[in-house]
């Protein structure tokens, strides 16, 4: 059995737009991946709402991404597939975060995953970096308005370009969300189920394709 760790932030959880509880599993897209996966893989969803990559939050500090990484891994190895999706909360206002920065927060983060990893269970698993998806323009009327401001967005449409970089360099698989989901309306920052689903879907392919190219030796 192949192990799947998402490692990520709100729309990893599963957060319902304007409502802040949680979508029943088989709805949010780790659920949904494991559901399309079946018995061979192994699917741990680790999302937390507010997680950044590598920036303490001056109120709740403990939703660091890169402090609960390391046990993250300890605690559930052997992980064969890390799907890493972080960086949309690095955008807010009081991080001062250029696009170019946070993806360098995710590379510290797969830094860690790959180094770690290798010494802890004897092997590096593979990266899927995923690039975070756009801050909707709606964001200047939602509740989240004042965390995020109106320039979040267009740092968010720069995200592919660094993530891309980061994900060449690193050896990672480079899966770019904006490309195929949108953030809800009603609060320009996380999934409606469509999104959900789209992203189980897509992330599936990806996932099986590297099991495809294992089994070849590729």
């Amino acid at each position: 059995m192949k192990t799947v760790l998402c490692y990520g932030d709100s729309n990893t959880y599963g957060y319902i737009p304007s409502l802040g509880i949680r979508y029943a599993d088989g709805i949010r897209w780790p659920g949904r991946l494991k559901m399309l996966l079946g018995q061979d893989y192994a699917v741990i969803e680790e999302g937390c709402s507010g997680r950044t990559t590598v920036y303490d939050d001056p109120i709740a500090g403990w939703k660091n991404g890169r402090d609960y990484l390391k046990p993250c891994i300890h605690s559930h190895r052997p992980i064969d597939i890390v799907i890493l999706a972080l960086g949309s909360n690095d955008l807010k206002a009081n991080f001062h975060a250029s696009a170019a920065d946070i993806a360098a927060g995710a590379e510290t983060l797969v830094d860690i995953i790959q180094t770690f990893s290798l010494e802890d269970q004897g092997f590096s698993p593979q990266i899927v970096l995923v690039s975070p998806p756009e801050i909707g323009e709606g964001i200047i009327s939602s509740e989240f308005y004042g965390a995020f401001l109106e320039d979040a967005v267009e740092r968010s449409r720069e995200f592919p370009h660094y993530y891309k970089e980061v994900a060449e360099r690193k050896g990672c698989i480079f899966f770019n969300a904006a490309a195929y989901v949108k953030v809800s309306e009603e609060d320009s920052l996380h999934f409606d189920p469509e999104a959900h689903r789209i992203m189980a879907e897509k992330l599936y392919q990806v996932v099986r394709q590297i099991g495809a190219e294992e089994q070849h030796g590729i």
